[in-house]
């Protein structure tokens, strides 16, 4: 019986060396074709979206976004983003633009970030009284903010240093964001 265990053991351990062999010879046998370069080993995708919908009220935002890691401190990347925002028989708006972003983790946990903001605006009003208004500018924001990371999430608010109350696409300076990268 003992060299029946010793025999099945030992068939066993060939087994298990044969197939670990041969994992490690077809992953050396990649073409650098398809492996990943240096460069896209360090960006990561992510962005937003958001979607409102209420009686007569539609407000959905699309804004994707990649960012390259140099290190584990520092990220730089940019990104894109669209609006459109509608309450009926009353406002309608579309936004489009982009964005740059440096992101700066001195900490595992705390990610601070400052982010240079571009967005046309184009809102139509209608009014029984006054008609149809168009107001149609280009709105620059400058933001630094400050939040707490874990993994690819990070959980922060963010303050608009170019804020305008009178010329503003947004109604308050300070905004709570949620960052997503993979």
């Amino acid at each position: 019986m003992k060299k029946n265990s010793i025999k099945n053991l030992t068939i066993s351990l060939s087994f298990i060396f044969l197939i670990t062999t041969c994992f490690n010879l077809s992953a050396q046998e990649i073409p650098k074709s398809e492996q990943k370069s240096e460069f896209w080993k360090n960006v990561q995708f992510g962005g937003g979206f958001g979607i409102g919908i209420g009686s007569g009220y539609t407000d959905i935002t699309i804004a994707p976004s990649a960012i390259y890691n140099f290190n584990d401190y520092v990220s730089i990347g940019a990104g894109l983003q669209g609006s459109i925002v509608s309450q009926k028989n009353y406002y309608n708006s579309s936004i489009y633009g982009a964005s740059l972003i440096t992101l700066f983790n001195p900490i595992e946990q705390v990610q601070i970030s400052a982010e240079l903001e571009e967005v046309r605006v184009n809102n139509t009003f209608r009014n029984t009284t006054t008609g149809t208004v168009k107001n149609n500018f280009w709105n620059t924001g400058l933001f630094v903010g400050l939040g707490y990371r874990v993994e690819n999430i990070t959980i922060g608010a963010r303050y608009n240093l170019l804020f305008d109350k009178d010329k503003s696409v947004y109604s308050d300076a300070l905004m709570p964001f949620i960052r997503v990268y993979f």
